[in-house]
């Protein structure tokens, strides 16, 4: 009974640990209409990144993790998206926030043949710098480097308001 009780606690903070039920307004962190701050992740090819960099380009900065179910619900929604943006002014930067590091989401990649822009954070200073309070946690950066929107939970990034929404923001 006592191992029951355990296994059930532990589910219960894993799932709480992944879904959102804070707005963006309520939460923590980097609030919309504010300087993005800067960051620096390492590419699976250990490629250094900085936002700095994206200057001028539409940044979507993604915090997932490879063992959270809404994060892996939005994943084909943001290659779709990905695909869609190609030659813009745009970036999709998925930081992984997995303990596992750049393994965890290479094998992940390999057994889902899903694909994405991704990135690690050894340190998790990125994660700290932007308050998140979860996964996925997603923050849409415009081409001065202002966060024009915070998206706390999963979403259908390929939905045809969403694009609207980004596509706006390169003008």
């Amino acid at each position: 009974m006592k191992r029951l009780l355990v296994l059930c606690c532990c589910f219960a903070i894993a799932v709480a640990g992944c879904s959102k039920e804070k707005s963006a307004d309520t939460a923590v962190g980097v609030k919309e209409k504010s300087v993005a701050p800067e960051i620096s992740v390492i590419s699976l090819d250990n490629q250094q990144l900085t936002l700095a960099s994206l200057k001028g380009k539409v940044v979507l900065l993604n915090f997932w993790a490879t063992w959270c179910p809404p994060c892996r619900e939005e994943i084909p929604y943001m290659m779709k998206l990905n695909s869609s943006m190609v030659g813009k002014p745009f970036k999709m930067v998925c930081v992984s926030v997995d303990e596992g590091g750049k393994k965890a989401v290479e094998d992940f990649f390999k057994n889902s043949g899903h694909s994405l822009p991704a990135y690690v954070d050894p340190s998790g200073q990125a994660a700290r710098s932007y308050g998140i309070t979860g996964v996925p946690e997603t923050f849409v950066i415009d081409k001065n480097g202002i966060v024009v929107k915070r998206v706390i939970g999963g979403l259908n990034w390929n939905s045809p308001e969403v694009i609207s929404f980004i596509e706006g923001l390169m003008k």
